[in-house]
């Protein structure tokens, strides 16, 4: 049995709800100055649950445009 998650900087209703002035102060920093579409994390949990990764547990795999860099 695998353990694992990845760590998303994603776009996200809950990101809807936040201030746009916010928004701005949050991506500013970010490496690509957005937040990721949710279907930018598929390949990771692909990968993760898939038997190429059989081998791979108890990691958090971050899918985050860099930002955790």
């Amino acid at each position: 049995m695998t353990v694992n998650a990845i760590s998303p900087n994603a776009q996200t209703r809950m990101i809807d709800s936040i201030p746009a002035d916010k928004l701005v102060e949050l991506t500013a920093g970010d490496t690509p100055g957005r937040f990721g579409a949710p279907e930018e994390m598929c390949a990771a949990v692909g990968f993760l649950a898939s038997e190429e990764a059989g081998y791979v547990t108890g990691i958090v795999l971050p899918v985050d445009g860099g930002v955790s860099i």
